[in-house]
């Protein structure tokens, strides 16, 4: 699988949006540019899917957005585990309490 650079994205995103009023439709106009770019055109219509909802122009959770989420699940993640830590903690330090000496 390939990796592409942001520049070259963008730049096929762009292609496709200048190329647009050339086609009937937006498939063809993905399948041009895609054919000029030697690429998938699943791939570009991703990528022109996901630039048209980080524009505003499509519904959608934003790159912003998804990256964001990402990050608030790993602390809740991470809370967790301190949470069910700081319980064991104080399971252990009550029984202790509890011991006759």
């Amino acid at each position: 699988m390939a990796r592409y650079t942001n520049e070259m994205r963008e730049r096929a995103v762009r292609m496709v949006a200048e190329v647009r009023p050339e086609h009937p439709h937006e498939t063809a106009a993905l399948r041009h540019v895609a054919g000029l770019l030697g690429m998938n055109v699943e791939t570009l219509r991703l990528w022109v899917h996901r630039a048209q909802v980080d524009a505003g122009v499509r519904p959608g959770t934003t790159s912003e957005e998804a990256e964001e989420i990402k990050r608030l699940k790993r602390e809740v993640a991470e809370l967790r585990r301190a949470n069910e830590i700081l319980k064991s903690a104080s399971v252990f330090f009550a029984k202790e309490l509890d011991r006759p000496t």
